[in-house]
């Protein structure tokens, strides 16, 4: 099974960071529109074969189990094709860090991908969580699939945006994407499929059965919660989750893993490094062609 060492991974990241940071504005927005639909995907599953386990029977099993299943979220991005923010928050950076790029396109890079990964998890939470009926409500008759799913969002909504203080909900980010962007790291190693899916399985179940918070999934369970009817949950709470959220998100990928990296393996060694061994950079590049800069990198 073919693979990258770490310094070849390095390589490939800026390379993708470059891309990435280069790309047209209308893929920003569509690829980031795509990532978070699949992450909400990945989280409205999450919910549905988590909901009616039993604690007292299933304990830490649970959180287990939505984390296996929720990794499909990132394996959809980086397969399939797509621009997830907490994984630019890594790649993007190594590549500005290695003068491949600017603070404007880090910027503009990031912003437009946030408002392409809010719009697709809000039109997953509206449309395909709570107005099919996945999502039951509180007036679901109880024993039923819908009060089952309605109590277990819920509860994953009330803990991080009415539990867990402001400290707790940026810590927990922090830990998150970490986590995020080490899957998205490993990844960039394989050059295979089935290489790529193992590399991302074990962080993404990991940050989620420890119950950290992911600025992306968060923009799906909070406000499908609210739109579901889940008592004493508003706005304000959510939109301060998610500021908090996306700053821990934001030290934990770029700091922790990006720079850290970049300290490692790129810090002091020619601009102009070889190619990482292997060929192809990796799918977190979402496909991207290289080019002149006014259209796609």
């Amino acid at each position: 099974m073919a693979f990258k060492s770490p310094d070849q991974i390095a390589v490939a990241a800026v390379a993708a960071g470059e891309k990435k940071a280069h790309l047209s504005v209308g893929k920003l927005l569509v690829g980031g529109f795509l990532a978070g639909a699949y992450i909400g995907i990945a989280g409205l599953l999450a919910v549905d074969v988590s909901a009616g386990m039993d604690r007292a029977i299933w304990g830490g099993a649970i959180t287990l189990v939505t984390g296996a299943v929720f990794s499909l979220g990132l394996i959809l991005v980086l397969i399939a094709g797509s621009e997830l923010l907490t994984g630019n928050m890594a790649l993007v950076p190594m590549a500005l860090m290695r003068r491949k790029t600017t603070w404007g396109r880090l910027a503009r890079n990031w912003g437009l991908v946030l408002a392409g990964n809010l719009v697709g998890s809000l039109f997953v939470a509206y449309f395909l969580a709570v107005q099919t009926g996945v999502i039951g409500g509180p007036g679901a008759e109880d024993g039923t699939t819908a009060a089952a799913t309605f109590e277990r969002l819920s509860s994953i909504a009330s803990g991080k945006a009415l539990a867990e203080s402001n400290l707790e909900v940026f810590l927990r980010a922090v830990g998150c994407n970490w986590l995020v962007c080490l899957a998205v790291w490993m990844s960039l190693a394989a050059e295979d499929i089935a290489g790529k899916i193992l590399a991302i399985f074990f962080p993404i179940t990991a940050f989620v059965a420890l119950g950290f918070d992911h600025v992306v999934a968060n923009m799906f369970f909070l406000p499908a919660a609210y739109w579901a009817g889940t008592p004493g949950l508003g706005w304000g709470d959510i939109l301060t989750n998610w500021l908090f959220a996306g700053l821990g998100n934001a030290i934990g990928g770029a700091v922790l893993v990006g720079v850290a990296y970049w300290f490692l393996y790129l810090r002091g060694t020619p601009q102009d490094a070889p190619k990482a061994a292997g060929g192809s950079d990796d799918s977190a590049t979402a496909g991207a062609p290289r080019g002149s800069g006014r259209d796609a990198p």
